[in-house]
């Protein structure tokens, strides 16, 4: 192991230098199990339902268990201490997982953070609402738990007169009011709040670095999921990748859903360039393939209908997403800036075991947000990917109306969050024939 960890050491020197990052040498905030266990952090964990492959699962894993990250072996540096489980649908591991590991359920959000007491006994809490059975509104979106869980937290800590990180997973909310008050609130109560989701955190391949200061013309990122959650996915990583232009992020002022017709429409009239959609999917699917509008109308390209998400920037900017086929790993962008003759584009790959592997560079991040008390990406990055979507599906429901969004156009400050992403080192140790757990992942070889 001691040889496979030096090569994929050296491997991720070789892209660092390549990619121009300048990051060679840099440790990545990987962790020994011996620094790990001398200031363990006591984590409580509020999920919506704890299933195989559900979000509870595959970000708690790492938690429990070493892992990999850039192709070392990380100790987490976390004990998980009290859960709090909203649902036990069939297939339930919450239960065989918290007695395997000695931690207590509690039936309360607030006897999870109390730990049984009257106040605050833990150093972190982790929010999961995503999975389980919740309804869904006129607009599609489901009503996950967010908000409530977040409050009831933020309760605890009032009462307690005293404030830990929180880290709320994907979105903030399906409403754009109770997303803003989450942030709004934290900020007020000086609480340290990341949120999001794994994917900006993916490697790249092939290696796509937009520097701080690239003047963009457009960008368009692709997924290949379901409407409204992996929706929040495409906007995301679109986002996350036009953040630092020249211009600055800006604000959106307007967001359209189309579909159909109207999507090719938008096209011909400008609001979108086919072209960067042809060059995201050939980061996936290789050169010399039919253009996306021929594509769409082949298997599995035609498994579900196209649409779109267009976003205009206070400054002029526009930004598209597209979901195109069905493929759950499907994560596509390309950009042209100014000088370029052709697009840029890359795919955002998520290792072996479709996504979950995805969440070992998140939870690494999560992990260090919780020891700093910063996160490592601003939360005002998914505030506005909420608060888009939610737009976007309002959109929808009116019939592809041009909703304005003059309540999105705030700035802020990126961060350059690349210490925290995987790089590809991983994937030389975990590959497509290693056997996934059906568990909780035990570190390769342990």
């Amino acid at each position: 192991m001691a040889d496979a960890r030096s090569t994929n050491d050296q491997s991720r020197r070789d892209f660092l230098k390549a990619a121009g990052l300048g990051l060679a040498g840099a440790s990545f905030g990987i962790r020994s199990e011996a620094a790990a266990a001398q200031d363990e952090i006591k984590v409580a964990a509020v999920v919506t339902e704890f299933t195989y492959r559900s979000h509870a699962h595959v970000i708690l894993e790492n938690f429990l268990q070493p892992y990999l990250f850039n192709g070392e072996k990380t100790s987490p540096g976390m004990k998980v201490v009290a859960l709090y489980i909203d649902q036990f649908p069939e297939g339930d591991m919450g239960r065989e997982v918290a007695k395997e590991y000695e931690i207590p359920i509690y039936p309360t959000i607030a006897g999870a953070l109390c730990r049984g007491g009257e106040t605050l006994a833990v150093d972190a809490v982790l929010s999961i609402g995503e999975h389980g059975k919740y309804p869904t509104n006129e607009k599609q979106q489901v009503r996950y738990p967010r908000k409530r869980f977040f409050d009831e937290i933020v309760a605890v800590y009032d009462k307690s007169r005293k404030v830990a990180p929180i880290f709320n997973d994907k979105h903030l909310s399906y409403r754009w009011d109770w997303a803003k008050e989450m942030v709004d609130s934290a900020r007020d109560r000086k609480i340290p709040f990341m949120a999001g989701s794994s994917v900006p955190l993916a490697q790249r391949r092939p290696p796509l670095e937009l520097e701080p200061g690239t003047e963009l013309i457009s960008a368009i990122s692709i997924h290949g999921g379901n409407l409204e959650g992996y929706d929040f996915h495409g906007l995301e990583v679109l986002q996350s990748m036009v953040e630092s232009r020249k211009e600055g992020t800006s604000g959106i002022s307007t967001v359209q859903f189309l579909e159909g017709d109207a999507l090719w429409d938008a096209a011909e009239s400008g609001l979108w360039n086919p072209k960067l959609a042809d060059a995201a999917m050939a980061a996936e699917i290789g050169p010399d393939k039919p253009t996306l509008r021929e594509l769409v109308k082949t298997a599995p390209y035609n498994a579900q209908p196209l649409h779109g998400i267009i976003l205009t920037y206070k400054d002029g900017f526009r930004g598209t997403m597209l979901r195109v086929g069905r493929s759950s790993s499907r994560w596509n962008f390309a950009s042209l800036a100014v000088g370029d003759a052709e697009p840029r584009a890359t795919g955002f790959y998520v290792g072996p075991w479709e996504n979950r592997n995805l969440f070992k560079a998140l939870s690494h991040a999560i992990q260090t947000f919780f020891r700093e008390k910063k996160a490592p990406y601003p939360v005002e990055r998914t505030l506005l990917t909420t608060g888009a979507l939610d737009a976007a599906m309002e959109s929808r429901l009116a019939g592809h109306k041009l909703i304005q969004t003059p309540y999105l156009e705030f700035a802020y400050k990126p961060s350059d969050y690349r210490p925290m992403r995987e790089m590809g080192a991983s994937w030389k140790i975990i590959t497509p024939e290693t056997p996934q757990p059906k568990g909780i992942g035990k570190f390769p070889g342990s």
